[in-house]
């Protein structure tokens, strides 16, 4: 049957800064290329070298459109029961809320064209915010719910090689714009004020962390942008010198880069105020900049000495006199919307804002040479295009010389300026045009306005020293540092840039201490670098990646009092940006990487891999974590699957489908190579840990020692479900690994049926929970095993045999209890009491199970749980048999002894009697016991004996198990001649195999457990068999008698 399975709901100092920006190692930086386009399609792991990805199908992405099938019938069921409680759930309920929910959920599930083509094939879990109230008209969806499924997806898109990593970069920006947008529209107005400001908060966080990721792609994602020769039209502009240099020089190009970087947020800013405010910088009415109130004041009255006697864009300065303060204000606020313009890198809106205000003349002081844009990137080259004005000023009055003319203009403009106290915002704008920062840095009341003014000045006196080499009259020799700590004698325009060159950085470090010192430049600016991202922005500006990876660990790792204990739910999306990060650091360095930082990439960003994990995982994303854990080391990828297969043991199939499909789909399912986890590792090492004894709270008087172990063995039974799921069949090798995984389940099951024979041999009615349960389990998978399996592979016929030997056991076993509990409940009602219904019920169970032991005890065709097996160990080689059990003590009440040293003492020197003295000299015999360091209610019992023929070499045909067998047999009857009377074993674990003279193991020795699971079973049978045969015979006369086939056994 197929359907569509639905999920249950649900510092210290940073090191020395890399010699790749020391403007003094060039060499060095070319080894460091930082600005290279990423086109990797290849979908292994540079530093792991595993393939993480089975298939394009089976993925988060780019499947919608495939139906699932329905891996067993145990997760159909669950869901009908699911849809069942649901329409349960309807009633009482009122109508309205009932509309309101089904608009909310389609309101989620409803996406735009670009949201649905990364839209995940499994669910994620849904879940509202929980910090704040929810309105019963109103939803406002958990940030988790659509950027942590859509992060998971777009970087398992680009695992596949079905998206290069820079372009995963632009759309994690996008995906966290738009979760920010989604919140801010949806706690509009429908808030209490407190609630409002956390969520305006977290919607600001997500915005610095979309320009975190909008930096790592301008400096690590965006390809080296190739200057055609086709743009340069000889003989060369200085414009055309500029944007050469800098793009061959790596520290120009790191400026140009930070600047084009911050320009872009400023301009995404811009345009989420006009959406959501409904205005914009600029929305001036015509000519409104003339100062119109001043020019009618002049014709009114002119006495005044300290208003302009003119309105020309001079006067003021010439004349030494102000505005009126109408006009002045106005043209503040227009000149305060055209650094906002500048600050955004919109220097044709700038200049056409001033030429509709009427100020045609500013325009022109900021665009000269005729318009042209002079800033040095490709795409100002583009857009002047072939213009050849500024190519004829050039060639009369010399490369870079009226370029320095407009440098010089501007910075007298900015000192005039402020020497008279004029407006701040036009001072900024001309100080801008020079590099004078100093008069630019006091408007910069953030972070990234004074980052942005500091870059951008560096940026521009960078080119200003390299054009003016073509001054002829320039002292030959100079170099930058001497400029800077000498002082220039000359204050004109032939001296340019030395005015303005002490007040730039050295370095990209300079840069940055820079924006800490409240000396340079605003408290909010020194303030906000202690923020997160800034921090974060302020590391991969300087290319210090192992400092950012030390950084994110700091804020993420668990506090010293806790070390044991992850903080998931601290700050999640630092959590998960911190990982996305470490994982998009080691594709992107791939090629070009240094040992160190390959290292730190590898452990510490597998703590943060593995944290944001658990945090997935902590909110019921199960689908999600296979992306990201299969990017871990192999030792830290199996311990963590299975720790949370573990802790999933208990959930609905839904859930622990789900984390299966995460190991199945994302990891391969065998490896050869020792580097690489694998679904197979994984899945033996949870087999594994299942069988071990467990530490287990018991009462203080130990009575509940018996329970708990049987407790523990339905444990035991459950992992057989992590092999009967199917597996998805858009994998490769879909039947191949649904085999495997069957015959797996079968050799397993088999294991654990001989450990549930020994552990639940009382006589009582309740059923052991073990067994059953994995019979249940294993029902549904087995119907289909003729299509899956070969019973021609002579282990899997094995397999398939004794799996039907312990069902037909189990099936006598809970056959007999029956009888058992109705033989009890007859028994506690007098006899003239009963009635004819409950003798018939009583004798029809006996004969069953007369039926079923005679069926199990009297096997023509071969022996029940035959043991007979060949040896793959010839007698040269001296081989030992060794067979480990763990066990409790118990009373002949069924109640635990609690062992001690002598009582192991004791118990070891009891086993060795079982034995002949010929045994244990010639074969060498060892008995070890000791109480369990795992249970103190336990004890392990290891046994050793030398390998002889019929017992470990040749063929045993005896199918009992052996020497070991015995002795083992003995102790769990309770027959140790020299022990307390009565006391037994009850065995929870057993494994024996063969192993050299060093104790290494060799080989498994299965027949060794089914020939002492012969030799306890068969008896018990037999004697649970004669007590029906009595009651029967008492109970009813007139019919066969069972006690002369009970005596042929």
């Amino acid at each position: 049957m197929e359907v569509d399975p639905s999920p249950s709901p649900p510092s210290s100092r940073p090191p020395p800064l890399p010699g790749y920006f020391d403007p003094e190692s060039s060499g060095r930086r070319e080894e460091y290329r930082r600005y290279r386009k990423r086109m990797s399609s290849s979908n292994v792991s540079p530093l792991l070298g595993s393939s993480l990805s089975k298939s394009s199908e089976a993925r988060l992405l780019y499947d919608g459109g495939s139906i699932p099938r329905r891996p067993n019938a145990g997760l159909l069921l669950e869901d009908i029961k699911q849809e069942a409680q649901d329409y349960s759930n309807l009633e009482g309920l009122d109508g309205s809320r009932m509309f309101s929910s089904a608009k909310r959920r389609a309101s989620l599930d409803g996406g735009s064209a670009s949201d649905a083509a990364y839209s995940s094939g499994r669910q994620a879990a849904r879940q509202t915010l929980k910090p704040v109230k929810m309105e019963d008209d109103m939803y406002v969806p958990h940030e988790g719910e659509t950027s942590f499924t859509m992060f998971a997806s777009l970087l398992d898109s680009a695992i596949q090689g079905l998206m290069p990593f820079p372009d995963v970069i632009l759309q994690f920006e996008r995906t966290c714009r738009n979760a920010s947008d989604s919140i801010r529209s949806a706690a509009t107005g429908k808030l209490r004020v407190v609630e409002d400001k956390l969520m305006q908060q977290k919607a600001q966080l997500l915005l610095d962390e979309a320009a975190s990721w909008s930096l790592l792609w301008c400096l690590y994602g965006k390809g080296n942008e190739d200057l055609s020769e086709e743009l340069f039209v000889p003989p060369t502009t200085s414009h055309q010198e500029a944007c050469r240099f800098v793009a061959v020089d790596l520290t120009a190009q790191l400026c140009l880069r930070i600047v084009l970087w911050l320009e872009g947020l400023a301009s995404e800013a811009l345009d989420l105020e006009k959406k959501v405010r409904g205005s914009h910088v600029g929305s001036y009415l015509p000519s409104s900049g003339v100062w119109h109130r001043t020019q009618r004041y002049l014709k009114r009255n002119n006495n005044d000495s300290t208003i302009v006697k003119h309105v020309d864009f001079d006067a003021p300065t010439r004349e030494g006199a102000q505005l009126l303060p109408d006009d002045k204000k106005q043209d503040e606020l227009l000149l305060e919307d055209i650094w906002t313009l500048l600050r955004a890198g919109r220097l044709e809106e700038a200049s056409e804002l001033c030429r509709s205000a009427g100020q045609a003349w500013r325009a022109a002081t900021l665009c000269p040479f005729g318009g042209i844009d002079m800033f040095p990137s490709l795409d100002a080259l583009l857009r002047n295009g072939k213009s050849r004005t500024l190519q004829a000023i050039e060639l009369e009055s010399g490369i870079g010389r009226q370029w320095r003319l407009w440098k010089w203009a501007s910075y007298c403009a900015s000192e005039k300026i402020a020497e008279q106290d004029g407006g701040c915002y036009e001072m900024a704008v001309y100080a801008l045009q020079c590099s004078n920062l100093k008069r630019v840095l006091p408007i910069c009341m953030d972070w990234e306005s004074a980052c942005w003014a500091m870059a951008r000045s560096w940026l521009d006196v960078q080119v200003d020293l390299v054009l003016s080499q073509y001054q002829t009259s320039r002292p030959d020799g100079r170099q930058l540092d001497d400029d800077m700590n000498g002082a220039q004698n000359s204050v004109g325009p032939e001296s340019w840039p030395y005015h303005v060159l002490d007040q730039q950085p050295r370095n990209i470090t300079a840069l940055l201490q820079n924006l800490h010192s409240s000396d340079f430049v605003h408290e909010n600016v020194s303030r906000a670098c202690r923020e997160q991202h800034r921090q974060i922005e302020m590391n991969l500006m300087s290319g210090d990646i192992a400092h950012l990876l030390d950084l994110l660990w700091s804020w993420l790792s668990p506090a010293e009092e806790d070390q044991n204990t992850a903080r998931p739910l601290d700050d999640p999306e630092m959590i998960r940006f911190g990982a996305h990060v470490v994982l998009v650091l080691r594709y992107i360095f791939s090629d070009e990487i240094e040992d160190e930082l390959e290292e730190k990439l590898v452990t510490v960003g597998d703590l943060i891999i593995n944290l944001y994990v658990r945090y997935l995982f902590s909110e019921d994303q199960e689908e999600l974590v296979g992306v990201y854990a299969s990017q871990l080391q192999r030792d830290l990828c199996i311990n963590l699957f299975v720790e949370m297969m573990e802790l999933r043991l208990n959930s609905s199939l839904h859930t622990m489908y789900k984390l299966f499909l995460s190991a199945v789909e994302y990891l391969p399912f065998s490896s050869g190579d020792a580097s690489k986890a694998s679904f197979e590792e994984i899945i033996e090492r949870v087999l594994s840990r299942s069988r071990q004894t467990k530490p287990s709270k018991y009462d203080e008087d130990f009575s509940d020692v018996a329970h708990q172990h049987h407790l523990q063995s339905l444990q035991k039974a459950m992992v057989i479900q992590w092999l009967c799921f199917t597996p998805p069949p858009s994998i490769p090798d879909f039947q191949m690994i649904t085999g495997k995984l069957l015959i797996r389940a079968l050799m397993h099951s088999n294991t654990l049926f001989r450990e549930f024979s020994l552990i639940s041999m009382r006589r009582v009615p309740e059923l052991p929970a073990g067994p059953h349960k994995l019979l249940a389990i294993l029902a549904e998978p087995l119907k289909q095993k003729e299509n899956l399996i070969s019973p021609e592979d002579q282990e899997v016929s094995d397999n398939l045999q004794e799996f039907e030997d312990w069902h037909e056991y189990y099936s006598l076993d809970a056959t007999y209890r029956n009888w058992l509990k109705v033989e009890m409940q007859n028994a506690a009602v007098s006899p003239d009491m009963l009635s004819a219904e409950e003798n018939d019920q009583a004798v029809a169970a006996a004969k069953e199970t007369l039926e079923l032991a005679f069926l199990l005890l009297k096997k023509d065709e071969r022996p029940w749980l035959d043991a007979v097996e060949s040896s793959p160990f010839e007698p040269s080689q001296p081989i030992f048999l060794e067979l480990h059990a763990c066990a409790m003590l118990c009373l002949p009440s069924g109640e635990c002894m609690l062992p001690d040293a002598t009582s192991c003492t004791a118990l070891t020197s009891a086993l060795y009697s079982t034995a002949n003295e010929e045994d244990v000299l010639h074969r060498q015999l060892k008995v070890d016991v000791q109480v369990s360091s795992r249970d103190p209610c336990c004890i392990e019992v290891a046994l050793r004996c030398l390998a002889a023929e019929g017992d470990g070499y040749g063929l045993h045909e005896a199918s009992d198990g052996g020497l070991l067998a015995a002795i083992m047999a003995a102790g769990f009857k309770g027959e140790l001649s020299r022990f307390q009377p009565g006391v037994s074993m009850a065995i929870s674990r057993l494994d024996a195999w063969y192993s050299d003279g060093n104790g290494s193991v060799e080989s498994t020795a299965a027949y060794i457990i089914r020939g002492l699971c012969r030799r306890c079973c068969l008896p018990e049978t037999i004697l649970r068999s004669m007590q029906a045969c009595i009651s029967l015979s008492a109970a009813v006369t007139g019919i066969p008698d069972f006690r002369e086939g009970m005596l042929d056994i």
